[in-house]
């Protein structure tokens, strides 16, 4: 298991678990991000916000919100 943030450009993973208050864990579970839910990682510099995709939508969130965000490699 990994954070969101850690996958590469193009990596797909499930996520496994939200991590942070409940107002972080209710607005992230607004956006789309819930358990076994698939998502894949569209851009990741390294520094700035995360783009990825996920329910057929992109959606960019901040590293510190993506570092909350535990995730499953697919394929691993």
């Amino acid at each position: 298991m990994s954070i969101l943030n850690s996958l590469g450009n193009g990596q797909e993973a499930i996520i496994c678990g939200l991590n942070g208050d409940r107002r972080f864990i209710s607005r992230a579970s607004a956006m789309g991000f819930t358990l076994d839910t698939p998502v894949t990682m569209v851009q990741n510099f390294g520094r700035g916000p995360v783009l990825v995709y996920l329910r057929d939508t992109q959606v960019a969130l901040g590293r510190g919100e993506a570092a909350k965000i535990q995730v499953a490699r697919r394929g691993v």
